[in-house]
């Protein structure tokens, strides 16, 4: 089935690229630029099904550009703005935009506002999007294979599994499994548990810690 086709106007290249890496990781096509310009000269030659749109450009007024879109293309519109006002989110409304999200984004939450603007309405599929962490029956499944972790290590684990994306604490995390008495104790129990899902414990993909606060399971 045909992909979602999005286009990102973003001057932010790093907050690009993140978001591309999301949606090109679960079976969306995105196509970011990084001025209005070029994304005019996108809509006008080709067929997108969302555009995700900065309002902060350098090049052009972002009501503008709203408005602009609105008189002669049909395509929903999801603003995504560091401006968390009411007045400049009424104000893009009223320029036609679809639904207006604040920066940071939670990219879970962008996907499934998507969801609404596109797949429901169009019909339009894409792969089903698998947990890389899941906990079934008093186990943890790694990329859908049980994991052999101590009761230890299942308890700090399934902590992070609850709030995946999320920070917690160590504090959270030592409440939580009575045989940790130690933040020493936690990181050699965080590190052990790295070895069985970090190709390089050294530079870790999922399981990161945020210093001075804790650790994360990141899935995105």
């Amino acid at each position: 089935m045909r992909k979602i086709k999005i286009l990102l106007i973003e001057d932010d290249e790093d907050a690009a690229n993140i978001i591309c890496e999301y949606f090109e990781n679960y079976g969306f096509k995105i196509t970011a630029v990084f001025s209005v310009s070029d994304g005019l000269s996108y809509l006008n030659n080709d067929a997108f099904d969302v555009l995700l749109l900065d309002l902060s450009l350098p090049d052009f007024d972002g009501y503008e550009v709203l408005k602009n879109i609105k008189d002669r293309i049909a395509v929903p519109v999801i603003v995504v703005s560091a401006y968390s006002d009411k007045h400049t989110k009424l104000t893009a409304f009223r320029y036609g935009a679809s639904d207006y999200m604040v920066k940071p984004l939670d990219l879970d939450e962008l996907e499934a506002r998507i969801w609404v603007h596109t797949g429901r309405s169009r019909g339009i599929d894409i792969e089903e999007k698998k947990k890389i962490f899941e906990i079934r029956e008093n186990s943890i499944l790694y990329k859908g294979k049980r994991l052999d972790l101590t009761s230890t290590e299942y308890g700090i684990l399934s902590m992070l599994v609850k709030n995946i994306n999320t920070t917690v604490s160590r504090e959270k995390l030592m409440a939580s499994v009575s045989a940790v008495s130690s933040h020493r104790s936690l990181d050699n129990h965080i590190k052990n548990i790295r070895k069985k899902i970090e190709d390089n414990g050294n530079r870790p993909k999922y399981l990161k810690t945020e210093y001075g606060v804790g650790y994360k399971l990141a899935e995105n």
